[in-house]
């Protein structure tokens, strides 16, 4: 099928409402800005509460799930067929299109709240490094007294400052318009990947070279304490790897020829690829060079330098945020707006509009609409406030980890494909079946660790306004 062709066919069902240019290498880019985020930087202890052994295997499995559940996702696109079916523009189609309206309203609250959830973690990352790179300006401090120090940053106002940011962003209309972002936030990612595994090395080696840690991970006060740890660190690597709520959002960005499930696979295989390369690499580095005290973000260790380098990979990991949180906040601005915009259909506000000139942008131009800039400006706003309170970085991660690892990752895309492909019950079945109530059962644990560990920093705060890393 030629490309006009597939373009007449797209009209016709009624399902062309934008023009889509996305290629593997732009989709490649969405993927790695998704995938690359706050989880990078926890995998260092991550690691060094599983092990040596554990470590490396959970990030590898981790990928590997990731990577098949993603092109049975992908598959899921357009249905019933997935190359010659009906496009299906978010997830939640995609799960309509194949199950029951009690599974569509799970995904629909599994989805938006994962999503809106990332946006807080994101937040609170950004946050973190805005004020690690405020100390360094101002006096060194992280580094001379360690990443406990208190050195009077105002992350209250860094944080606003980040979000006055994503309340201007938030005015583009949608992924596709905003693929410049995507591709600069991924150089970002590599870049601060690139020096804090450079930073790692380097401090690795100047201490002897010796292998930190241990092979059964770090100790800890108790058994108990130790199991939450555990459980938090397979959190944290499921956050680090989650894309599956914005993949079916990126592919409707890809144009076609050829047949967007495989440019898509590509996709997935090289961004999963790259970052499970990166993932491995600064996680075993960060353990071998700092043991058991590898903190929880890798960026504020102890004694990490040359000091300005840190503040480069600082600063490449806000702008990689600033993109990051965008990936993912736009499938929520566009599911709020459907809904108002089909609940007051004849409303004035919601049908007035405006055109912007926008150099960036590829089309030249934006149109804005006052209800989208109020209905936006209340998601980024609301965003921020729960980032303010409950600002605790790696249980965070665990908990969004918990919440979207099983249900978006694995269930949902075996579910459809068991569908789209008929697959009766049988050998097949049964091995898709256990992959999926294993990976239950690691979420429901992670996300009992998750509780626990924000139920005692919450105990041990008394100011839940002040990010803690």
């Amino acid at each position: 099928m030629d490309k006009s062709a597939a373009a007449a066919d797209d009209v016709e069902r009624g399902d062309y409402e934008h023009e889509r240019t996305g290629t593997v290498w732009t989709a490649t880019a969405h993927i790695v800005t998704a995938v690359i985020g706050s989880g990078v930087l926890a995998l260092a202890w991550s690691v060094a509460q599983l092990g040596w052994v554990a470590g490396p295997l959970a990030l590898a499995g981790f990928a590997c799930v990731t990577y098949y559940t993603s092109t049975l996702l992908a598959n899921a696109y357009r249905a019933p067929h997935p190359v010659t079916g009906d496009r299906n523009r978010t997830y939640m189609d995609a799960v309509r299109s194949y199950l029951s309206p009690r599974e569509v309203f799970m995904c629909g609250i599994a989805q938006y709240v994962n999503l809106w959830g990332t946006m807080v973690g994101y937040t609170i990352t950004a946050t973190i490094s805005m004020v690690v790179h405020r100390a360094i300006r101002q006096s060194d401090c992280f580094h001379r007294n360690g990443a406990g120090a208190s050195c009077d940053a105002p992350g209250t106002v860094m944080m606003l400052a980040f979000s006055v940011v994503q309340v201007v962003l938030s005015q583009f209309p949608g992924l596709e318009h905003i693929t410049w972002l995507s591709v600069v936030a991924a150089v970002m990612s590599f870049a601060y990947s690139f020096i804090g595994l450079g930073l790692s090395v380097g401090h690795w080696v100047s201490h002897g070279a010796g292998l930190g840690g241990r092979v059964a991970g770090a100790a800890a006060a108790s058994s108990t304490k130790k199991l939450w740890n555990v459980l938090l660190a397979l959190g944290n690597i499921a956050f680090a790897y989650t894309f599956a709520e914005v993949l079916i959002e990126i592919q409707d960005t890809l144009k076609s020829p050829p047949a967007e499930n495989k440019t898509m696979k590509k996709a997935s295989m090289y961004g999963i690829g790259a970052t499970t390369i990166f993932y491995i690499s600064v996680g075993c580095a960060g353990y071998a060079a700092f043991g058991s005290n590898a903190p929880g973000n890798i960026l504020t260790a102890s004694g990490l330098g040359p000091y300005w380098l840190v503040d480069i990979a600082n600063m490449c990991l806000i702008l990689h945020l600033i993109g990051a949180y965008q990936v993912y906040a736009q499938p929520i601005f566009a599911s709020v707006e459907r809904w108002a915009s089909s609940r007051w259909p004849e409303a004035k506000f919601i049908n007035s509009a405006y055109t912007v000139s926008i150099p960036l942008m590829q089309r030249g131009s934006v149109t804005v609409a006052p209800y989208k800039l109020v209905l936006r400006t209340v998601i980024v706003v609301a965003t921020t406030v729960v980032a303010m309170m409950v600002p605790f970085f790696n249980a965070v991660l665990g908990l969004l980890g918990a919440f979207s690892f099983w249900p978006l990752t694995v269930y949902f895309p075996i579910s459809m494909h068991i569908a789209q492909c008929k697959i009766t019950k049988g050998r097949k079945w049964y091995l898709l079946q256990g992959l999926s109530m294993v990976c239950l059962m690691i979420s429901v644990a992670v996300g009992i660790g998750s509780v626990t560990d924000i139920v005692d920093s919450l105990k041990v705060s008394s100011n839940p306004f002040k990010t803690i890393s």
